[in-house]
């Protein structure tokens, strides 16, 4: 049976330099690196995870948290962060909450029973006592679409109060007066923001703030579907919609047509999130964006770093990524120039 020794042999190598290219492959340059996986293949080695964890103190695994696998906005999410680890001969597990904080607790419980890495946790709607439990476990955490204050923790985050501000603000100078909200579920910290950036922009302009413009809905499609029917009924049609994410949009623009009004002509709307569907809907969806591909690689490199150099006192980053807003044809702009590079 092939082992590491028999490897180092006929790859001409030491065994410190196998060892190297399977636990730290990035240490061993590409050409002795793909020598030495070549040979592994040819003598159809096979290594030994359980005896390297108990040498290295590592299980080459880490888990990644997500509130819902349906919405598109958190696959962009994990292969973000699945292709920094791959690199690096990890696996990932992966868990889905449901935006439900028990099930978000016994995530953690499992991912830290099976001895992972480290984890990543996305829009966590965890309280802080149960954050301090991973850190008092000593298991690196990386906190990631949220900003949480006073914890010696990494967080990737983005600006959802700025996001929203934009969002409206834009409505405001397209010339709409009467300008509703479909807010996410108010026990969630992302649609607190969104809500409180849309009432800021509002109050700004000088514009009164209304509360019965405000349906609150869950995140899903026939959420915003059924949380348009619940607007129009309550204070009949507005003038534009700001939805707290694409999904709901989607259903707020069905329900506007089966209502027999059209977007933009009778209600504008502008989402958030921009997921690849955003683009190629009709009219073309309005969004606020935000490059969450890119926040799962940052989230990834920065939770790699900390389980390399747990020996050493690693300086813990709060990194903000801005919010922009994408022009489509849902909010009634009249410059389309935007659209083009879309």
């Amino acid at each position: 049976m092939a082992n590491i020794k028999k490897v180092s042999e006929v790859a001409k190598v030491s065994v410190a330099t196998v060892s190297r290219v399977l636990n730290h492959p990035e240490t061993v340059s590409e050409k002795t690196r793909n020598r030495i996986l070549k040979v592994m293949k040819e003598m159809n080695y096979v290594p030994n995870n359980m005896a390297r964890s108990l040498t290295t103190k590592r299980t080459s695994t880490i888990g990644l948290i997500i509130p819902n696998i349906l919405n598109p906005l958190y696959p962009n999410v994990a292969k973000g962060v699945e292709d920094v680890f791959y690199q690096k001969g990890y696996n990932m597990l992966l868990s889905n909450t449901e935006n439900n904080a028990k099930r978000e607790r016994d995530s953690i419980e499992m991912l830290l029973s099976k001895k992972v890495d480290g984890i990543i946790v996305c829009s966590s709607i965890l309280e802080r006592k149960d954050i301090d439990i991973i850190i008092k476990q000593k298991v690196p955490l990386v906190l990631l679409g949220d900003y949480v204050e006073d914890v010696d923790i990494n967080i990737v985050y983005t600006d959802y109060f700025m996001g929203a501000y934009l969002a409206t603000n834009h409505l405001i100078n397209t010339g709409y007066k009467k300008i509703a909200h479909v807010s996410g579920p108010m026990d969630i910290k992302s649609s607190i923001g969104k809500l409180e950036g849309y009432k800021k922009a509002l109050l700004d302009a000088g514009y009164k703030y209304d509360e019965s413009y405000i349906v609150e809905g869950d995140n899903q499609i026939d959420g915003g579907h059924l949380a348009l029917k619940k607007l129009l009924k309550k204070r009949g049609k507005p003038d534009a919609i700001f939805v707290a994410n694409d999904l709901m949009a989607f259903g707020a623009m069905e329900a506007i047509k089966v209502a027999g009004y059209s977007v933009p002509k009778d209600i504008a709307i502008v989402g958030f999130d921009d997921i690849d569907v955003a683009s190629l809907v009709e009219p073309k969806l309005t969004t606020v964006t935000h490059p969450v591909y890119r926040m799962g690689l940052t989230a990834a490199r920065l939770l790699y770093d900390n389980i390399t150099n747990e020996e050493e006192e690693i300086f813990k980053q709060q990194i903000f990524i801005q919010p922009t807003l994408k022009i489509r044809k849902s909010c009634g702009h009249d410059n389309r120039i935007k659209e083009i590079f879309s």
